[in-house]
């Protein structure tokens, strides 16, 4: 069985379901604050942000999709009413937050963003996931917002057959698909893509 960790405010179900329609084979699924830790171990691959420093030349990387940035107000906040905002927008505001990692960190901070006080930034699938009641979380707009990417990782030693199935879903490859068809499982070699 095929175990992948998802980084949180990811949203991986539909890959899971077409991974399973597409091979017959069950696939386990790991939500994790820091999916990275677990590749290798808990899990053949993960999904998760980009860029990490971790990431070397010993892992595949599949680049799947870029977050848009975002940021945590207060609700009551004169930005929340406003519903759009810039870096240059919140200048003068108190940063409890900038970056992905770690999360906890960011629940911290969110908690002080809570309290009416300051700002916390992330992407914005992230915050939407972990923002509370007291919370608005809004996309960050022009250029210097910056955004992260959602990648698919692994150990280049952990390569099979199951991931690669999962790396032809990700890239759309369906049941339908010329390639999507179920195979039985072998020893024997395939075309990878």
């Amino acid at each position: 069985m095929l175990t992948i960790a998802f980084a949180t405010g990811t949203e991986p179900g539909k890959w899971f379901r077409r991974y399973e329609e597409l091979t017959g084979d069950r696939l386990e699924a790991v939500p994790s604050d820091d999916p990275f830790a677990l590749v290798g171990t808990q899990a053949k691959a993960v999904l998760m942000r980009l860029p990490d420093e971790r990431v070397g030349d010993e892992h595949h990387v599949v680049r799947l999709y870029e977050e848009a940035p975002g940021v945590a107000v207060p609700k009551d906040s004169v930005y929340a009413e406003v519903g759009e905002v810039t870096l240059e927008d919140l200048a003068e505001e108190i940063v409890n937050f900038s970056g992905q990692s770690p999360i906890d960190d960011l629940r911290s901070a969110l908690q002080v963003v809570a309290a009416n006080v300051g700002v916390a930034y992330a992407p914005l699938p992230l915050l939407k996931n972990l923002a509370r009641k007291q919370i608005k979380a809004l996309p960050l707009h022009g250029e210097a917002a910056g955004q992260t990417e959602i990648a698919l990782v692994w150990r280049k030693v952990d390569d099979s057959d199951a991931v690669q199935d999962f790396v032809g879903v990700t890239r759309g490859r369906t049941v339908r698909s010329s390639r999507g068809k179920k195979h039985p499982r072998s020893g024997g070699k395939r075309t990878r893509g």
